[in-house]
Formats: C-alpha cells, sequence, structure tokens
C-alpha cells in the first residue's frame, strides 16, 4: 500500500474519532509529516488529549502521556541513573520522553528547569543525564497543550522554546451538528456491547516514506519567493505599512522559513496535489508565525493580536 493511502486510513480513523476538530486532526498529520512539534492552546474538554491518543492508537509505534504539574522535576521527563545494588553500578533508567509520541499536557504549569530538559529533546532529539547523551527515537512527536482560561500559577514558555514547536494551533468550540454527533459518539463508546474498533495501525516506514515525497512535492520559484516574502515581512513589516510597523517588535527567525516551506507541502500533499500553491502557505502560515512573532506595548494597548498582524500581511503582500 503506498503512503498516502495509508496516510489517508489514517486520516480517516481519526476523523470517526474526533469530531468537531477537523484543523486540529489536519494540523497533527502535517506535524507528523513535516517531523515537528504541535503546541495546542483551547478550553479543556475540546478533545486535545483524545486527538493523540487516537493518533497513537492508528500508529505503530507507543505513547506516553505526561501532566506537567509546578512540582515536576527534569528526572521525571528524562529518567535518571538507579543504583543497583547486587551489581554496585548506575544504570539509566529511561523516562517518558523515550516514547514515539509524547503528550506534554498543561505545559505551562512546569517550572524553567523542566521546561529547558523538554527543550533539548525536542530541538536535539537527545536527553543528556550527567555525563551520558541518548538517543530519543527516530518517530518522536510532541504536542503540548496550554490552558488559555486558568493562567494562575503558570509559567510561560520563553520565546526559544516557543520557536521549537513547528505549528501553534488554536482550537474552539464544536458546532451544534457536531456536538450531536459527539453524544451519539460518547453513548456508544459508554455501551458495554459495544466491541472497540479495530484499527490496524500504520508501520513507522510508511510515515517515513510519506515525509520523503512531502519533501519531493514541486514548489515554483515564484511560491517560494511568496513563502519567503511573509517570513520577511514580519522583520521589515514597514514595506507594507507604517501602521504594521510600529506594531512588531521582532519578527520570525529563519526557522519559521523552514517549517513555513514543509508545513506548506504536507498541505499540499494532504491534499492529494504534487505542487504546492499559494493556498497552502496561506493555510498554514499562521500556525506557523503567531508564535514567532513578539508585538510591542503599542499593540497589546490597541488590541491587536499576531493573527491580526499576520493577516494583514498577507492580505497586502501580492499573491503570484
Amino acid at each position: 500500500m503506498s503512503a498516502i493511502s495509508e496516510i489517508q486510513r489514517l486520516q480517516s480513523h481519526i476523523g470517526t474519532q474526533i469530531i468537531g476538530q477537523k484543523k486540529l486532526v489536519n494540523r497533527l498529520l502535517i506535524a507528523l509529516l513535516a517531523d515537528g512539534h504541535l503546541l495546542v492552546e483551547g478550553a479543556p474538554g475540546l478533545a486535545k488529549t483524545r486527538a493523540i491518543k487516537v493518533l497513537a492508537d492508528g500508529i505503530e509505534a507507543d505513547f506516553h502521556r505526561i501532566q506537567f504539574t509546578p512540582d515536576l522535576l527534569p528526572a521525571d521527563l528524562t529518567g535518571t541513573e538507579i543504583y543497583r545494588q547486587q551489581e554496585g553500578s548506575f544504570v539509566f533508567q529511561q523516562g517518558p520522553l523515550f516514547h514515539n509520541l509524547v503528550l506534554a499536557d498543561e505545559i505551562n504549569r512546569a517550572p524553567a528547569k523542566v521546561q529547558s530538559a523538554l527543550l533539548e529533546a525536542m530541538a536535539e532529539r537527545q536527553i543528556t543525564v550527567g555525563k551520558e547523551t541518548y538517543i530519543l527515537p527516530k518517530l518522536f512527536l510532541v504536542m503540548a497543550t496550554q490552558n488559555p482560561i486558568e493562567q494562575e500559577g503558570t509559567y510561560p514558555l520563553p520565546e526559544a522554546q516557543l520557536d521549537r514547536f513547528l505549528m501553534h494551533v488554536t482550537i474552539g468550540y464544536p458546532s451544534d451538528e457536531e456536538e450531536r454527533d459527539i453524544l451519539k459518539l460518547a453513548r456508544n463508546e459508554a455501551k458495554l456491547s459495544s466491541a472497540p474498533e479495530e484499527v490496524v495501525p500504520i508501520k513507522q516506514d510508511a510515515i517515513f516514506a510519506a515525509r520523503d515525497e512531502v519533501l519531493s512535492i514541486h514548489m515554483a520559484d515564484n511560491i517560494e519567493k511568496y513563502l519567503l516574502q511573509i517570513v520577511l515581512a514580519t522583520r521589515n513589516a514597514g514595506v507594507y505599512g507604517d501602521d504594521l510597523s510600529q506594531w512588531l517588535q521582532y519578527g520570525a527567525s529563519p526557522r519559521a522559513s523552514i517549517t513555513l516551506d514543509r508545513c506548506a507541502r504536507a498541505h499540499a500533499w494532504l491534499q492529494q496535489r504534487d505542487y504546492v500553491g499559494p493556498e497552502d502557505v496561506q493555510a498554514v502560515a499562521h500556525e506557523v508565525l503567531r508564535h514567532r512573532l513578539i508585538l510591542n506595548y503599542e499593540a497589546e494597548a490597541e488590541g491587536v493580536t499576531a493573527d491580526g498582524v499576520i493577516s494583514e500581511l498577507i492580505s497586502r503582500i501580492a499573491v503570484p
């Protein structure tokens, strides 16, 4: 079976289990195909945890959930060396980060030391304990969640860590019709007589093959220039209007260009196209850039958001 068929089967399975969050499902698959990590922000009860668990069920990979709390220690993530008295030596006991898919639930509730340990794992795909460095699995994806409602007792993520996330996805409530379908799904799952749907997980090799296909998708020179124009405009917004320049303090780094390129390619591939169009770049631009822009006090005072700035930039840059 081809890579696209396998990913479509995975997408279909997730779609039957996650209702009302099509964007979240799509962005999860893009993160999987672009080999990056996802930061998801939304109110409680919007299927954030369920989404990553369903994704893990559909892949031949292991999954672990970490509930971030203020008393968490770096060793609770990375693992630690344990002394074995019988052998008279220390043996490294791997922590939860040594799984393929990791859910970092309410990541902003953990202190800086814990976030730093996670940052190394996300950025370098390795963990250092003492003098030893341990390599993480080849398939490694972190989905972190944030609750936008309660901010008491939280530790805001530093810009360096935010930049390591491929995308920052914000999700909202489902529609009336979707919520009715959610009720039906919940009732069916609660019935003792209803057997859970059997899923044949796709192999990791299919994911790696899909990633190669995504990187091979054609991107015309004018589309690449358009992509770069959007990122460069965040650093020199005055070219597109004085109002934009007075709102932005710092723009996006070259990592944003790399990320936007990979996400646009993955978006086009999921649409079963062998080329990238401007609509693919626009579709993922907000998720790629919103956490990489730093607005100044004037923008905050005027109620201007990063999403608003990105939308203005896209509207003022000529589409090829």
